[in-house]
C-alpha cells in the first residue's frame, strides 16, 4: 500500500519496523509516538493499533498536501439494496 501511495502523492514514507518489545518501551512512550500498528501522517495519527485501508490513508494524505478528495463512487443497484 505504501509504496503506491508514495508514487502518487509527492509524500515520504518513512517505515518503523523493531520487535514488540522495543514498543513497550518507556523510552518509546516518551517519544510520544503512537502504539504500533500505527499510521501517520505528517503529525495526524490516522489509525493507533488497528489496521487501515489504503483508502483512509489515501484521504488522509490528500487532505494534509490540500488536494482535493476523490468523490465517493456512486452506489448501484444492488449496493443500495444490500448496504454494501
Amino acid at each position: 500500500m505504501l509504496p503506491r501511495l508514495g508514487a502518487n502523492y509527492p509524500i515520504e514514507i518513512e517505515v518503523i519496523s523493531k520487535p514488540k518489545a522495543e514498543y513497550q518501551t518507556d523510552e518509546y512512550f516518551e517519544l510520544d509516538l503512537p502504539a504500533a500498528p500505527a499510521v501517520m501522517v505528517g503529525d495526524e495519527i490516522v489509525v493507533e493499533g488497528a489496521n487501515v485501508s489504503a483508502g483512509e490513508v489515501e484521504a488522509v494524505i490528500r487532505r494534509h498536501l490540500g488536494v482535493a478528495e476523490p468523490a465517493a463512487p456512486k452506489k448501484g443497484f444492488f449496493s443500495r439494496l444490500f448496504g454494501g
